[in-house]
């Protein structure tokens, strides 16, 4: 079933919000966005991409109407080699996200992967675009099942609970808490993230 924009749109107001049904990556998409000079938080959905990132030039697999690819441009005021932590900020911030939504607790595998049962449910890539920096999220929310190459690493929300999760839920969730975990590391420091994740990670 396609993304319900206008809800999310109606419960994320005065966030600019592209929904695509088919892109290449909307990592790439939201790169575009920063140069435009959108404001922070403004997000790229899309129902399908072609060549998601994933890292080391891997790709993520985006099964058709069933994940959560997004990417946020986040325009934080950080030093640069406070960068590296804010991919383990969206990390957090994921997990949490899951969380609130679907009551699945996730585990976190440095630097960027969400865990559930064991596999990976989720990853983060972070791009500096300029003076922006995009955050590509990838969840799986409600695959049924992965290519053969991927069966033994990956898994999905719904493979982990048995049961379907609302995408426009979990979107929402997730927005918010990448907000909120962007401001902490202004505000409390690379520091007070670090020791944060050691303590999610070793949960």
């Amino acid at each position: 079933m396609p993304l319900d924009a206008g809800s999310i749109r109606a419960r994320l107001p005065g966030r600019e919000i592209v929904w695509l049904d088919t892109t290449a990556s909307t990592m790439t998409e939201a790169a575009c966005l920063a140069a435009a000079g959108c404001r922070p938080g403004a997000a790229v959905v899309a129902e399908e991409q072609t060549a998601g990132q994933g890292r080391h030039g891997r790709s993520w697999h985006s099964e058709r109407e069933t994940g959560l690819y997004v990417s946020i441009v986040l325009r934080p005021r950080l030093e640069p080699d406070s960068l590296p932590v804010l991919t383990l900020a969206l990390g957090l911030a994921v997990q949490e996200a899951i969380a609130s939504a679907t009551d699945i607790s996730c585990n976190l595998r440095w630097p960027n992967d969400v865990l559930a049962g064991g596999k990976k449910c989720a990853g983060v890539l972070c791009q500096t675009a300029d003076s922006a920096v995009i955050a590509g999220i990838g969840i799986n929310v409600n695959q049924l099942a992965f290519p053969p190459e991927l069966s033994a690493l990956a898994t999905s929300l719904r493979m982990v609970s048995g049961r379907p999760h609302s995408r426009e839920d979990l979107l929402v969730e997730l927005a918010l808490s990448v907000d909120n975990y962007s401001k902490l590391l202004v505000e409390q420091g690379a520091d007070h993230v670090l020791r944060v994740y050691a303590e999610r990670a070793r949960r």
